[in-house]
């Protein structure tokens, strides 16, 4: 019948928008993750220009709202890249900037400025004993930083990224309005279909809802592994 096989395609429709949606937030992770790193060590570093660097990119981005920051990122991306496809061959057409790639550098850009000031406050938390220990015994700075450093900054910092990660896995509904056919803009086709608008929100808000509670539950098994053998006061 007509209304099955608009359910059936409604269906397949928010499919495949959650799986850009899940793919979006895995592509931005492990960047964010990154220019995290880079922050706090750069807010971190002895050098003054350094120090200017990493605490000016972290404010910039903490005090943008992250919807202005994906039009900043697509709109300033697309201008970038045609103007030097123009400079390059004045002949050449214009360049469409992927929708997807802009909203995995907005948010990378985004989860980067936030983790980089929980990366810096693990950092600062860590003994100064134990990497003078390190040193005394002959350690390398790179082995002082895999074995002393980084476990505990793991630990200290998890519970901050995952916070961190959830607002990421809720802000990639943001994309939708670059035309990205993410599990927002998915649904909002479907509501123009069915003139549905309260079922289909309220079912893409239990699947957001749905996919945080099995982050909470995950990042909570990661706490616990991290925190193994450490005395509780």
């Amino acid at each position: 019948t007509r209304s099955g096989g608009r359910a059936h395609g409604d269906l397949c429709r928010r499919a495949a928008g959650l799986s850009v949606t899940l793919r979006l937030a895995l592509a931005s992770l492990p960047l964010g993750l990154a220019l995290g790193f880079l922050a706090a060590a750069a807010a971190l570093s002895a050098q003054r220009p350094l120090r200017f660097l990493g605490t000016g990119y972290t404010t910039i981005i903490r005090g943008l709202p992250e919807l202005l920051t994906l039009f900043v990122v697509y709109n300033g991306l697309g201008l970038t890249a045609n103007a030097a496809a123009q400079w390059w061959d004045p002949s050449s057409g214009r360049v469409e900037l992927s929708p997807f790639i802009a909203g995995v550098i907005a948010l990378g850009l985004v989860f980067g400025g936030f983790s980089g000031e929980v990366l810096r406050g693990a950092f600062q938390a860590l003994h100064v004993g134990q990497i003078e220990a390190g040193q005394a015994i002959g350690m390398r700075p790179y082995q002082i930083f895999w074995r002393i450093k980084l476990p505990q900054v793991w630990r200290f910092a998890l519970p901050g990224l995952g916070n961190l990660w959830v607002n990421l896995l809720k802000d990639t509904a943001l994309v939708s309005v670059i035309a990205l056919d993410d599990l927002m803009r998915m649904t909002k086709i479907a509501v123009g279909v069915t003139k549905q608008p309260f079922m289909f929100y309220l079912v893409t808000c239990c699947i957001y809802w749905g996919f945080c509670v099995l982050s909470e539950v995950i990042l909570a098994a990661m706490e616990k592994r991290a925190n193994r053998g450490v005395r509780r006061a």
